[in-house]
């Protein structure tokens, strides 16, 4: 099973400037919760933005860059060459960016999406969902707080 993994804002935003545009520690929690101990697989941009590997997670990145190297990293120039990789682990999790989710959303069977209620100035957007793909199986939802600047939601499609 393969998982995209994505904050996207109402308007589908995902960044501006390779870097995030909100900061919501909930979907942080989350996110580190549920891809510890998994192969994570991101886009060269996606890993420059974070700095340096997550813990406890197998670091996977796509760059075009036949000679580019990233310490404590596995580095291939494709999605499909990160899939084989990653064959190991039953449920990795595609990271982005938008490149990276713009070919995998062809390909994933589950997306888990922290959706932010909000329209956002972005240069990188995620894909359109097409609802005759996709199926809603869970929603949360929660409203602003004063460490949650946002009205958001956790939301899981699966692949119909």
């Amino acid at each position: 099973m393969n998982t995209i993994i994505a904050a996207v804002a109402k308007n589908n935003a995902l960044g501006k400037d390779n870097k995030l545009i909100w900061h919501l520690p909930a979907d942080l929690i989350r996110f580190k919760k549920i891809t510890s101990g998994h192969h994570i697989i991101m886009g060269r941009k996606t890993f420059e933005s974070l700095g340096k590997p997550l813990p406890n997670r197998t670091t996977i990145i796509i760059t075009r860059n036949k000679n580019y190297k990233a310490e404590g990293s596995i580095v291939v120039n494709s999605l499909d060459e990160a899939l084989q990789i990653a064959k190991i682990d039953e449920n990795p999790f595609i990271l982005g960016g938008a490149e990276i989710y713009k070919q995998a959303i062809k390909i994933a069977d589950v997306l888990d999406l922290t959706i932010v209620h909000q329209d956002f100035e972005a240069d990188v957007f995620f894909p359109e969902i097409d609802k005759n793909i996709w199926k809603e199986t869970s929603r949360q939802d929660f409203k602003a707080s004063e460490k949650n600047k946002y009205d958001y939601s956790f939301v899981t499609y699966n692949r119909k």
